[in-house]
């Protein structure tokens, strides 16, 4: 059985720490299956469907899920604690999980959590099969905070491995079939 509303339930949790200063990771694994499990209590409930079954309020349910995630500052915290709390600054990441189907990003809810999260790490298991650990295809996985994040040395450092890694995953994949034997 699935339960399409536990996952609401856990935020809190995270907000409460945030809001007293300390971080915390939520990993929601996985919001294809709450998805499905919404699509199928509200076609049950004879709510009109819309892209692929899914009703409309799907896309804002996991928008207002992921966007509970934040940075707050020290007098947020200050404030927030009634002054027990100060100089501290709290953090709420939320680490969402994604199934696709036979890796179509392009689906409904791929899609939809894509457009409001600031990157995608996106693993294949064919890759995963050929024994490359973490299976990673650096060709698609995006960051949207990137260089911004990293130090002067680190943007320096990675400048263009992921072209390399992209560059060398290619490569394999062409020398493989040129092996004799």
């Amino acid at each position: 059985m699935q339960y399409p509303g536990l996952l609401t339930p856990v935020a809190p949790w995270g907000e409460y720490f945030r809001d007293r200063g300390e971080d915390a990771l939520i990993i929601y694994d996985d919001l294809t299956k709450q998805a499905w499990a919404y699509r199928q209590v509200s076609l049950l409930l004879r709510r009109p469907p819309g892209r692929e079954a899914y009703p409309g309020d799907v896309f804002y349910l996991h928008s207002r899920l992921l966007e509970r995630a934040a940075r707050v500052n020290a007098e947020y915290v200050e404030k927030f604690t009634n002054g027990e709390v100060k100089g501290k600054t709290g953090s709420l990441t939320a680490l969402p999980i994604i199934e696709t189907q036979a890796g179509d990003v392009s689906a409904f809810v791929p899609t939809n959590v894509i457009s409001f999260t600031d990157g995608q790490i996106f693993l294949e298991s064919d890759l995963f099969n050929a024994g490359v650990r973490p299976a990673i295809n650096a060709g698609i996985s995006v960051s949207r905070v990137g260089g911004a994040a990293q130090t002067k040395v680190i943007k320096k450092l990675s400048g263009g491995i992921r072209t390399d890694l992209a560059q060398y995953r290619e490569w394999l994949r062409c020398s493989v079939r040129f092996r004799p034997g």
